[in-house]
């Protein structure tokens, strides 16, 4: 897959007739959670998460979906590689298949334990080089001790945590001091193309639309609940990926495929089938590109969060500056001196 747009055009031929189309449930949406004292949300049902990510993994060529998951993960363990040093102990958060793992080597990363929710997946994991231990466990409820890790990744999987706030300090608190975590979640713009053809299909044919929208975490709110976590010297950032698919239908197959079908509770059992019919067309009319295929748009936000450490580089206090600001102005002019 491509830095940019990766163009993945399936056999239409082969994708399931829309009459069958009532059992997709689709992700997309923005999730605020900048205020910490409001508490958690129950927004999705875990356990059918899970059945979503076993079903995804016992696929039988459930690989053909993993492009996304890969290509994030080859992008996180980039940013490990930006770290100029040696992590003995690493925590993969939601690892599933070893994404991340699968692009990491021992001279970065000694030891890794994977966790994921999904057993199914954990199975189909791919070997690499890093003495991996696999544990199921829910990202939500980690079973580790205090102080544990010298780095935690996760990739494609926070944005399905009920309480964010809450599992970031869980992050923290298996870190060891000076010790880092970095993820890539996606973000609020994710399938806007697809979520804008719904609305209007549903609109058109129904007089009205529900809600098949999971809610996703701001980027304006992230960096605020790496700092409340207790997080320091923060970096996030965000990418766009974009993938071509033949139609709506390929969109929302791949979307089961990768195990991202809605999981919320207030989700919708069934699409009706003149209601997709109608966001098809609108979504290749409004969306569609010169040689038939119809964007998806991918928001990824990675972040970076170092647990604090008597080490690391601190901030002048306050009052300590022997310049003023008000002095950068003169730097550029030329002194006045009177010769005698």
């Amino acid at each position: 897959m491509s830095t940019g747009v990766c163009l993945r055009l399936l056999q239409t031929a082969g994708s399931p007739s829309a009459a069958s189309c009532h059992r997709w449930s689709l992700i997309s949406g923005c999730r605020g959670m900048s205020s910490a004292g409001r508490g958690s949300m129950n927004v999705f049902n875990r356990e059918m998460k899970r059945r979503q990510k076993n079903w995804a993994a016992s696929l039988q060529e459930g690989n053909q979906y993993d492009y996304l998951r890969d290509e994030i993960g080859c992008r996180v363990a980039d940013r490990v590689y930006d770290i100029a040093r040696t992590f003995p102990l690493a925590l993969d958060i939601g690892g599933g298949k070893s994404h991340i793992a699968e692009h990491l080597n021992k001279e970065f990363v000694e030891r890794l334990f994977l966790t994921d929710i999904s057993e199914k997946a954990l199975k189909q994991r791919r070997q690499t080089e890093i003495p991996t231990h696999h544990v199921l466990a829910d990202e939500e409820f980690l079973p580790f001790k205090e102080n544990t890790f010298d780095l935690v990744l996760s990739s494609l999987s926070l944005h399905w945590i009920n309480d964010l706030p809450g599992a970031l300090r869980q992050i923290h608190q298996v870190l060891k001091p000076d010790g880092v975590f970095i993820g890539a979640m996606v973000g609020g713009e994710t399938l806007f193309e697809l979520r804008c053809s719904l609305q209007l299909g549903e609109t058109e044919r129904e007089g009205g639309f529900s809600p098949h929208v999971s809610p996703y975490t701001a980027v304006t709110d992230l960096g605020n609940l790496l700092g409340q976590a207790g997080f320091t010297m923060l970096t996030v950032d965000i990418d766009e990926v974009q993938i071509h698919y033949p139609g709506i239908i390929e969109v929302m197959t791949d979307l089961q495929g990768m195990g991202e079908s809605n999981c919320a509770w207030n989700r919708r059992s069934m699409l009706n089938r003149d209601s997709i019919l109608a966001a098809a067309a609108i979504y290749k009319e409004m969306y569609g590109s010169e040689d038939g295929s119809v964007p998806a748009t991918f928001e990824i936000l990675y972040m970076i969060g170092w647990k604090p450490h008597e080490s690391q580089a601190k901030p002048a206090k306050r009052g300590s500056a022997n310049v003023s600001f008000a002095d950068l102005s003169k730097i550029s002019q030329p002194s006045n001196t009177t010769k005698s």
